[in-house]
């Protein structure tokens, strides 16, 4: 174990160590201090990170900031029982609050625990628990797409693990989150049951020791609501990093980027949005004043902007023509007009539906595979092969190209079959007489209702689609 992995161990043993043994109010006022800094730490990188997977310890770092709150409160409640003090850092946070009204301060607590449990955690949970389902359902699909993109050669094996790895890891992260997402519930719902507690285990005690209802009323409710904030202020600040890590999904910046780059994004309705404002502050009855300073404010960021968006824009433009008329100056970009394809193969117009899956044509299948089964039989990669129609060549004929150069040409009807005889003898059915184009054999075109005929004579029959295929695959041995 390295100096990190000893130190992060030393501490969780030590943040179990303190709900047992007493604390002196020194040490802890010093642990709570820290509770919060390291909520606000927790706060500020949610907010500034990129992509949840770059805070991908968050779900960890949840649990051991749990775990550390509820020590420092079982640690401060047996501090308030025993001696009815915990240190001036809660004692500070009731004054502050309560400043002479026990019940006031109190309310103001109960608001807060509210706040964070029913609104911040219940969302945050919820927004957890969906985006760890959607993330598990959408893993293959992205699986399939990476396969994809690997198979058709636009990345590498490399860059496939490791997108694969990301997808891995970030089902993992969401599944986490969902889970992790519960003890933030656990401590709002622990946080109220401790503030009860302290409050009557506090009155019992005081009462036991002399002190009248009141006093020890005002004594321990003064401590309880500091207990509570010294804990709650930490655990709402963990409670807003959870809903922000959670719903940090589709943007790709963080959180201060985004929102300046979306919300100023339409000048014009910030613009409205300040006549509006402006509207209200001539209504009788309504503050003047406020609105008019808001819609001071709105109008000029929104003119801001709009001006600044309209110069950029201007800008860019004025980049991109300036860019487009230095590239038609360059003189290497003629040698892109002079780009062939390796393999081509152009039609006339009638041979179209066999290209055109949406008519039921099977020819960009076929020549998938004819690609495949010459890997297969010839041990090479065959380049791509482009499939086109010409207006100048007539309705049934196709012709093949290496490199831009004739390789051959044949005719084909999409609507016959044709005929040939393995024995090489005559075909003995009515139809057009032609000459396999492959192989140069005798053969026939037939309509579809002589196809039976010729089959039970022991012909060889094939469609228009398989004659152009075989074609194509004895052009690309041959070359």
């Amino acid at each position: 174990m390295d100096y990190n992995d000893i130190s992060i161990a030393l501490i969780t043993i030590l943040v179990l160590i303190t709900m047992i043994i007493p604390l002196p109010t020194f040490l802890l006022d010093i642990f709570l201090s820290f509770n919060i800094a390291i909520s606000l730490i927790i706060l500020l990188i949610s907010m500034n990170m990129e992509k949840p997977l770059d805070f991908s310890v968050f779900p960890s770092l949840l649990l051991l900031t749990t775990l550390l709150r509820l020590a420092m409160n079982i640690s401060s409640t047996r501090l308030i029982l025993l001696d009815g003090y915990a240190g001036r850092v809660i004692e500070a946070f009731g004054n502050f609050v309560i400043q002479g009204n026990a019940l006031v301060g109190f309310i103001v607590f109960l608001i807060i625990v509210i706040v964070q449990f029913v609104v911040i955690t219940k969302g945050a949970e919820r927004v957890a628990e969906v985006a760890a389902r959607f993330t598990l359902d959408a893993m293959p699909g992205k699986q399939m797409s990476i396969d994809a993109d690997l198979n058709a050669g636009m990345i590498t094996e490399d860059e496939a693990r490791k997108r694969r790895q990301e997808i891995q890891q970030e089902a993992n992260f969401y599944g986490a989150m969902d889970g992790a997402s519960k003890f933030v519930k656990g401590d709002a719902i622990a946080g109220i049951i401790i503030a009860f507690i302290n409050i009557a285990g506090g009155i019992i005690t005081g009462m036991i020791q002399g002190q009248d209802f009141v006093g020890a009323l005002n004594r321990y409710a003064l401590l309880t609501v500091g207990d509570g904030l010294v804990s709650q202020i930490p655990a709402l600040l963990i409670s807003t990093a959870t809903g922000i890590v959670v719903t940090k999904a589709a943007s790709s910046g963080n959180l201060g980027e985004d929102l300046i780059k979306q919300l100023t994004y339409y000048p014009r309705l910030l613009i409205l949005a300040a006549g509006i404002l402006g509207f209200f502050a001539i209504i009788p009855g309504l503050p003047t004043v406020p609105f008019l300073i808001l819609g001071a404010i709105f109008a000029y960021i929104g003119f801001t902007f709009q001006n600044l968006y309209t110069q950029i824009e201007k800008e860019e433009q004025e980049i991109a023509q300036a860019q487009e008329i230095e590239d038609l100056k360059r003189p290497e970009n003629i040698f892109s007009l002079l780009q062939v394809d390796p393999i081509e193969v152009e039609f006339g117009y009638n041979i179209i539906p066999l290209a055109d899956a949406d008519q039921g044509g099977d020819l960009l299948d076929r020549v998938i595979m004819i690609r495949r089964q010459c890997a297969l039989d010839l041990g090479m990669v065959v380049p791509m092969v482009r499939l086109r129609d010409n207006i100048q060549l007539r309705p049934d004929e196709y012709v093949i190209r290496i490199k831009g150069v004739e390789a051959a040409r044949g005719e084909i009807k999409t609507d016959h079959f044709m005929v040939m005889n393995p024995t090489g003898g005559p075909i003995e059915v009515e139809g057009i007489n032609a000459q396999e184009p492959a192989f140069g054999l005798p053969a026939k075109w037939i309509t579809q209702d002589k196809k039976e005929l010729a089959e039970m004579k022991g012909y060889t029959v094939v469609d228009a689609s398989s004659v152009l295929a075989t074609h194509l695959t004895e052009i690309i041995k041959h070359n």
